[in-house]
């Protein structure tokens, strides 16, 4: 069972550092030093659901409807985009942290927001619920055990990434800094909403 959770856990970790949009929803929020904990626990509770529905057989049924999936795929490259625009809309108008400044986002939009990235991402559904759900059940009777490792992971990494941001604070107090981070986020969604529709 540990060799199980443990071969979990990196698995995991392998797919949820690499750069996305909602890894650099995270980084934002951490940086700005807004409504952190909630957006780090609602990424971290839905990769343990999702990993979950995988082990308990959700990813037959996935594979198995392709459809459900193309609708997920437009709908989340139309909500990339969106935010690309936003980021770049931002890079031309940088920020910089100013404890003056206006009050943080409301916590319904950035929720919203953090839910959307994280569900109308097909490629979530592919590496939690089919890809863990399906490596997990090699390690039987340790499937729960691989899916626990795996959820350790998210929360591991999500924690670390949203509240690490904070050590670059100093560095996104002049707005060149942000300008360069809206142009990498603008990018990256713009990039991933065109890799879901080709």
């Amino acid at each position: 069972m540990p060799a199980a959770a443990l071969s979990g856990f990196l698995t995991a970790l392998t797919l949820i550092v690499a750069i996305g949009a909602q890894n650099a929803f995270v980084l934002r929020q951490g940086i700005r030093r807004e409504h952190v904990l909630p957006v780090v626990a609602v990424c971290a509770a839905a990769d343990a659901l999702l990993i979950a529905a995988g082990v308990a057989g959700l990813g037959v049924l996935v594979t198995e409807h392709p459809v459900a999936l193309t609708v997920t795929r437009y709908g989340g490259a139309a909500f990339l985009l969106l935010l690309a625009v936003g980021a770049a809309r931002r890079a031309r108008h940088p920020e910089h942290l100013d404890p003056s400044a206006d009050g943080p986002a409301g916590l319904g939009a950035v929720l919203g927001t953090c839910l959307a990235l994280t569900f109308l991402n097909p490629h979530v559904y592919l590496d939690t619920v089919v890809l863990l759900g399906s490596l997990a059940h090699q390690h039987d009777p340790g499937a729960w055990a691989f899916a626990v490792g795996a959820a350790c992971a998210s929360v591991v990494w999500f924690t670390a990434l949203g509240f690490g941001a904070a050590l670059l604070r100093p560095v996104f107090a002049r707005p060149r800094a942000w300008q360069v981070l809206d142009v990498v986020v603008a990018v990256v969604m713009a990039t991933l909403a065109v890799l879901l529709v080709v």
